[in-house]
């Protein structure tokens, strides 16, 4: 029947069961060593290795005072290259040559042409050196690299930079027609002096406007007594400056063979340098 007494009877009965249980349990084995068991000694440790010496730098105010000429230079050149405007410069409608001096020592400038003739008689130093006497710098080496190359021209007037027969973008017309014919002067001007345009030849020319038309792609064995005259006169003075005086000076001595220097050095006169210019070709 059903009471306290029975509840403590079962609960007995758990327990004896658990006992029975855990006495069938396998017993743990205790663990064998093989071998010596001593323990053996602690290992000695080892001696703490030196590390690599640093390697030395020397600070750059160090150098400074170590070298302070030589970084003074350095800077001094820095400064000059970095700062110094480019002898090239292109304004947009073709390349344009700021200092020629600069330019005649670049990979820009072509050689002289000296399978050619005339060009090699030019590319001598000796020539550049006569020019200088009745020209600036600038202008005697111009004329001294047009006459010397046979392709490659600097502009007198404009300092443009190119080639005879580029298609050259017009100084004053920005749309011109695409088909419009060049002139035949436009060409013999440009081997003849460089003048890439008739803008720049009227410019070169504007001290005497009544030869500019008959002058133009002309030599002076090419040309009537008159226009002749009339560039190797004074001029009408429009324009008095020493550019134009320059310019004027450059238009006159290449419509000769020799530039005038048979003239200028040796007092030959133009008419018998141009024979014998005529004579030895």
């Amino acid at each position: 029947m059903p009471g306290p007494s029975n509840n403590k009877k079962r609960t007995r009965g758990r327990v004896n069961n658990c006992k029975r249980k855990s006495t069938n349990l396998p017993k743990p084995q205790p663990t064998r060593f093989h071998g010596s068991t001593t323990p053996s000694p602690p290992s000695s440790p080892s001696p703490p290795q030196t590390p690599p010496p640093l390697l030395k730098f020397e600070s750059p105010y160090e150098h400074k005072k170590l070298c302070p000429v030589l970084d003074e230079k350095v800077s001094r050149t820095v400064e000059k290259v970095m700062f110094q405007p480019p002898f090239i410069h292109d304004p947009g409608n073709g390349p344009r040559v700021r200092d020629a001096r600069a330019f005649m020592g670049s990979f820009f400038a072509q050689p002289p042409s000296l399978d050619d003739p005339l060009c090699a008689e030019f590319a001598q130093d000796e020539v550049l050196q006569m020019l200088s006497t009745v020209l600036p710098e600038e202008t005697a080496l111009i004329l001294w690299y047009n006459k010397s190359r046979s392709r490659s021209r600097i502009c007198p007037s404009c300092q443009r930079l190119y080639r005879l027969g580029d298609a050259l973008q017009d100084l004053v017309d920005e749309d011109p027609e695409p088909d419009k014919p060049r002139p035949p002067q436009l060409l013999l001007e440009q081997e003849i002096s460089g003048l890439c345009s008739p803008v720049c030849f009227i410019l070169a020319s504007f001290n005497y406007p009544g030869a500019i038309k008959l002058a133009w792609g002309r030599m002076a064995d090419e040309m009537d007594d008159s226009t002749w005259e009339l560039l190797n006169g004074p001029g009408v003075g429009v324009a008095e400056n020493e550019t134009s005086r320059t310019l004027g000076m450059l238009v006159r001595m290449t419509r000769l063979h020799d530039l005038g220097l048979a003239q200028l050095c040796f007092g030959v006169d133009v008419e018998e340098a141009s024979l014998l210019q005529v004579a030895h070709s």
